[in-house]
């Protein structure tokens, strides 16, 4: 079994391009990724640095099972691109997982913003299989939930 499981979720905002990277990108996930299943929600955001729109900036998110992981900027390309990983995961994730990586594109469609949302998670040895069922059934979904709330937010500013 690979060692990596993604999963995609797209929506269309309609919003500008640049409106969408303003609204979107910056957001903080308290509100936005509530818990489902067995995935916790985020439940606060500690020791940010940065307006969280450069390389290298990063955060702690405290997870709503007493856990956290750490994320932090790896690539911005104003306004199509945005990608963070993510490492430092206790409780489950941190038996699990290795990292992750979420990436963020955004075109232009019509008068509205695409949104393509990419996450991968890289599972540690012999955890593969365990990554890829719980990246299929749950994070596949999840995201799929997520991603209509933040298109919500930024079409309130349009």
């Amino acid at each position: 079994m690979p060692r990596t499981s993604s999963a995609v979720a797209e929506e269309v905002a309609q919003a500008p391009l640049e409106m969408t990277w303003n609204i979107a990108t910056p957001m903080t996930p308290v509100g936005f990724y509530p818990k489902f299943g067995p995935l916790p929600a985020v439940v606060g955001v500690e020791g940010q640095t940065g307006g969280w729109d450069a390389p290298g900036q990063h955060r702690t998110l405290h997870l709503s099972d007493g856990g956290t992981v750490r994320e932090e900027i790896v690539s911005v390309d104003r306004p199509a691109v945005f990608v963070y990983e993510l490492t430092q995961f206790s409780n489950l994730f941190a038996k699990l997982v290795a990292g992750a990586r979420a990436e963020w594109r955004f075109s232009a469609q019509g008068g509205g913003t695409r949104i393509h949302w990419t996450y991968t998670f890289t599972a540690l040895p012999g955890r593969g299989v365990i990554v890829a069922v719980i990246v299929k059934l749950f994070w596949a979904p999840y995201m799929k939930k997520v991603l209509p709330g933040i298109v919500t937010e930024v079409e309130k500013h349009a």
